[in-house]
């Protein structure tokens, strides 16, 4: 499965100087190579350390690391929701995104003028929100007509859709994002075909000074307290410095940078495990003399379901899956060795994979 990510944000607040650094960055944990497949689209392989390890290993031919897209959601300004600037074009992009990452400006700087006069990161994200809450009310306002017209013949499931969207159409009129609506897991079925924007997940990217890097400042705790009730990530990030990291040539550079700001790992890195831990994924590999390659799946998802992600015809004929863990793999140095020391299990369709696991499979189509 690939994870795409939208970024939005309003002018100035260092979106595209965000964007244009990721776009430009190469994996942390060695050089993964990185492609652009569209203007305002960018692919960055997911650093795994692990791979590393199992590349030395098992010498594979090549390793394919997996990958995250990080998609620009330009034109987003006030007024969006009604067409303004490149509005529609780029609100239905955000419809295809697994989860927003919503860059926020907390830092001063007299150079770059922000587009409301100051600083105020709890604003901005307002009215970003608000943007997205109105656009929402439009698909719920639809589809409830659409059912209200259906309703006449007393179907069940049409009146009790009726009763869920209503429920979202009289939580977004009062100012507040789907995702943070209490419903039932079960009722959530109304909306799935709407693709309501505030319902995906969200992780505010506080974009701050190098000095604040670190430990934030008062705007990224604003924004905390601003969103403490959203189940919402935040990551501190400085746009600056992930661009100085962009054009650094090996994983040495980058780390020995890092190192001298006091952080252990970059901004990007950050927003990757973000995003991995608001969408509940985690990744498995397969091991082989031609490919090491890494698969993100959900947590929580069975044997068929991780074989699925490589093909749809493992998941369909899926007999059982021949698993090691990352941990007897590396300690036992290889699949052999396992083996003799009854360290690789053959399991069923019941089997929920763990993170790190290696694994083969046995299927018949």
């Amino acid at each position: 499965m690939a994870l795409q990510c939208g970024i939005v944000g309003l002018p100035n607040v260092g979106k595209s100087t965000l964007f244009n650094a990721l776009s430009s960055a190469k994996a942390q944990a060695a050089n993964f190579p990185f492609c652009t497949i569209d203007p305002n689209v960018g692919i960055v392989t997911v650093p795994d350390k692990r791979l590393v390890v199992l590349e030395e290993l098992a010498k594979p031919q090549r390793v394919v690391p997996t990958t995250i897209e990080f998609v620009d959601i330009a034109g987003l300004v006030k007024g969006a929701s009604k067409g303004e600037g490149l509005g529609n074009q780029f609100l239905g992009n955000i419809r295809t995104v697994d989860a927003i990452i919503h860059v926020v400006r907390c830092f001063e700087n007299e150079n770059i003028i922000h587009v409301d006069g100051s600083v105020n990161p709890v604003r901005d994200k307002e009215i970003i929100d608000t943007e997205l809450q109105l656009k929402d009310l439009e698909s719920v306002d639809k589809k409830l007509d659409k059912l209200k017209k259906m309703s006449k013949t007393g179907d069940k499931e049409t009146l009790k859709g009726i009763e869920v969207l209503s429920q979202y159409k009289q939580h977004l009129e009062s100012g507040q994002s789907a995702r943070t609506l209490q419903i039932a897991e079960e009722d959530k079925r109304f909306i799935e075909d709407i693709q309501l924007l505030t319902a995906k997940p969200v992780i505010y990217c506080c974009n701050v000074e190098e000095s604040s890097v670190v430990s934030g400042n008062k705007y990224v705790e604003q924004v905390r307290e601003a969103v403490k009730n959203e189940n919402a990530e935040v990551v501190i990030i400085s746009a600056a410095i992930e661009a100085d990291i962009a054009v650094m040539d090996t994983a040495e550079e980058r780390e020995l940078f890092l190192a001298e700001l006091g952080l252990q790992e970059s901004g990007l890195n950050r927003l990757i495990s973000a995003a991995y831990h608001l969408l509940n994924l985690q990744t498995y590999f397969t091991v082989g003399e031609k490919e090491v390659r890494a698969w993100t799946i959900h947590k929580g998802d069975k044997g068929p379901q991780a074989a699925g992600v490589i093909h749809s015809d493992f998941e369909k004929g899926f007999i059982r899956a021949q698993v090691m863990s990352y941990a007897d793999f590396t300690h036992y140095k290889s699949e052999a060795a396992c083996r003799d020391a009854g360290k690789l299990r053959s399991e069923g369709k019941e089997y929920v994979v763990q993170d790190g696991d290696i694994m083969h499979f046995l299927f018949n189509v």
